[in-house]
């Protein structure tokens, strides 16, 4: 199997401000210098999903309670939030990787001027396996994603179809 490498753009500006803040809800921030840190947010972040079973059975109806609740509006209001939170995740492990791979070039750029410092050549390994770690959330998102997805249709293609565009 071939590796995966994502190439962004990298400009002085991106580096310094990669828009993270703020996207998944207000209190939430992301800190793409710590991976454990980051790590860690998207795990809360991705509450949704792993809670997905028990809020489709706590939300839908039975046979017999049918009528006492929307399951339509139920199903399409649940969609709506799984696919904001994939957004957010998706453009938060991103932005990281962006923000990451520019450190990486600039990092580049000084290691060939100044190829015998042995501290710059570790602080661009560690930024290199980061980069490497944030893609393989990338990996963990689309699974994740999926098995939500899954979870969803077989509970509620009875009662609300999505977009095609997903």
């Amino acid at each position: 199997m071939g590796r995966l490498f994502f190439s962004y753009p990298c400009t002085a500006l991106s580096c310094k401000d990669p828009g993270l803040s703020n996207m998944a809800a207000p209190s939430t921030s992301f800190n793409c210098e710590d991976f454990s840190e980051f790590q860690e947010t998207l795990r809360l972040m991705r509450t949704i999903d792993d809670r997905i079973i028990h809020k489709l059975n706590t939300s839908l109806p039975t046979v017999s309670f049918e009528g006492k609740v929307d399951a339509t509006e139920t199903c399409k209001q649940l969609y709506e939030s799984l696919m904001e939170a994939h957004s957010s995740r998706d453009k938060a492990i991103k932005t990281c990787i962006a923000q990451t791979s520019c450190v990486v070039s600039q990092l580049r750029g000084e290691r060939e001027k100044d190829t015998d410092n042995l501290t710059l050549i570790k602080q661009l390994r560690k930024e290199q396996t980061k980069v490497k770690l944030l893609q393989s959330e990338l990996n963990v998102e689309e699974v994740v994603n999926d098995r939500s997805i899954k979870v969803f249709n077989e509970r509620c293609r009875v009662h609300y179809k999505p977009p095609k565009s997903q």
